[in-house]
């Protein structure tokens, strides 16, 4: 078989950079054997926002034009929506936190996001002495869904196998790549925190990072918007509300801990005050790198191998642009934006 391109994982920045390839009528295969699962279990929403210290995301404003109808377009070839667009209310610990909002409000790129006046009325069973602030703008795909239904979709157009990648039965031409009965032109790789076993890529700097979330029930919570405090806590409907997340640079299992539960309890604890039973618990390794950006390029004496990863905490917004200037740079020899390309780690 011959193929232009080899895709190895099926995460978000695998989905598109396939759609990469389809939009260019690129022939293609998938490997991808669910070893790595942070895009199935991330909560999936997208803020172009840092309400840690109202400043822009990286790019954000950008990401986000090219992101939206990316996954109206995947929505409507797939025949599911994944898109819900809600308002993100965030919970004010302190005077000084109203102060940092207007502040941050009034800058040209946030103003767009931020609403600025402060609300102070009160929600039943929510924790908010100092009031909330507003973002508009934002929501949440469902990654999880989306990922299965594509995996599907690939599997009946016979794209997708469904089985590790071997590196050691991969041989290299100056033209063309080898694996076992398949040539390609190129192999991309997108496997999430296993790039840590990839012996072309494993010397990027990669940190996983853990997270952990909780699904809880609470019938008397009754909120339609993403609430933001020490956690979030993010309405799926039917009074059902994913609460996240940890953060662990130690462990690397994908196990959900005791430890990781207690620790969204006590936080949630701090944030509502309603009745709630926890009815799921998951966990995921974030593909996170030290400067907060993805890993993007060719390899130094590799030219038919590349890397897209490390896209972080915030996937959904990043995959799509990142997959384009990828794909525009090994097919048109587009300059990669030195943000993410990998040659700032040489």
């Amino acid at each position: 078989m011959k193929v232009d391109y080899i895709v190895v994982g099926l995460g978000l920045a695998g989905l598109a950079f396939c759609e990469e390839l389809i939009e260019h009528n690129k022939t293609f295969v998938v490997f991808e054997n669910n070893s790595q699962n942070s895009s199935s279990v991330a909560s999936g929403t997208y803020n172009p926002v840092i309400l840690k210290r109202f400043t822009p995301v990286w790019n954000g404003h950008q990401q986000l034009e090219l992101a939206m109808p990316f996954y109206q377009r995947i929505s409507e070839k797939l025949g599911e929506e994944f898109d819900t667009k809600f308002a993100t209310k965030k919970v004010f610990n302190s005077v000084g936190d109203e102060n940092n909002w207007f502040i941050a409000s009034d800058k040209p790129m946030l103003s767009i996001y931020m609403k600025p006046e402060i609300s102070r009325g009160k929600i039943d069973g929510v924790i908010g002495d100092f009031g909330f602030g507003e973002l508009l703008g934002t929501g949440r795909i469902a990654t999880k869904d989306l990922i299965e239904k594509y995996r599907t979709y690939l599997k009946s157009e016979g794209k997708l196998y469904t089985e590790a990648f071997e590196y050691d039965a991969l041989t290299e031409t100056e033209n063309k790549v080898q694996y076992k009965m398949i040539e390609s032109s190129k192999v991309v790789f997108c496997e999430g925190f296993g790039l840590k076993k990839n012996p072309f890529f494993n010397h990027l700097p990669l940190n996983g990072t853990k997270g952990e979330i909780i699904t809880i029930h609470a019938p008397e919570l009754n909120i339609d918007f993403l609430l933001k405090s020490s956690v979030f806590v993010l309405p799926l409907g039917e009074d059902i509300y994913k609460v996240g997340a940890t953060f662990n640079w130690t462990d690397k299992t994908l196990d959900p801990t005791e430890e990781g539960k207690q620790e969204l309890v006590d936080k949630l604890s701090k944030t509502i005050t309603v009745p709630y039973t926890i009815i799921n618990q998951t966990a995921g390794i974030r593909p996170t790198v030290k400067d907060r950006r993805p890993l993007v390029g060719v390899h130094e004496k590799h030219s038919n191998l590349a890397v897209l990863n490390g896209l972080g905490t915030r996937g959904v917004m990043i995959a799509p642009t990142v997959a384009k200037n990828l794909f525009n740079h090994l097919e048109k020899g587009e300059t990669l934006d030195s943000d993410v390309d990998i040659k700032r780690f040489n």
